[in-house]
């Protein structure tokens, strides 16, 4: 199975926001969402605006580069968005219950890089990446899981 890929080119922070305000309603316990790119790229703008997206009710959505895992009951299941850019040690994740998160709840999770071979392989990858000093933004999005496929569809439809 090849992986699938796809890159959208986001004019601004509204772009972004408005294609994870789109994806968050086709999410469920189990999918995982992995977010990359340069410090200052949008991961956290897109992550806060799926999370929001997923509320019944709106709530503060802060970044939890210091806490490293927020949790959010979203309509469609628990939602943990996580930072782990500060991560000290890969043991880590297991302490924080973000392996178990991974089949129990929809999962985003900032700097994957560092969770090594505990990346579920399933996982959507989108790096961000700010080509310019604009708001203008390279979403490249990667997958194999088949299932991405049918979430995705309609979304990457203003591909240039």
């Amino acid at each position: 199975m090849s992986d699938r890929t796809a890159t959208l080119h986001l004019a601004d922070p509204d772009r972004t926001c408005a294609f994870a305000q789109a994806l968050a309603p086709r999410l469920d316990p189990g999918d995982t969402v992995l977010l990359s790119g340069q410090i200052g790229a949008g991961k956290s703008h897109f992550a806060r605006c799926l999370i929001l997206a997923s509320l019944d009710t709106p709530e503060d959505v802060p970044s939890p580069t210091y806490t490293l895992v927020q949790s959010y009951p979203g309509r469609r299941g628990e939602i943990w968005h996580s930072d782990l850019y500060r991560l000290g040690d890969i043991s880590e994740i297991e302490e924080l219950g973000l392996i178990d998160a991974f089949s129990d709840a929809i999962c985003l999770v900032e700097w994957p890089d560092r969770l090594g071979d505990a990346a579920p392989p399933s996982a959507l990858r989108i790096r961000l990446e700010a080509p310019s000093r604009d708001h203008t933004r390279l979403m490249h999005l990667d997958w194999s899981a088949p299932r991405w496929d049918e979430k995705l569809k309609g979304l990457l439809d203003d591909r240039p």
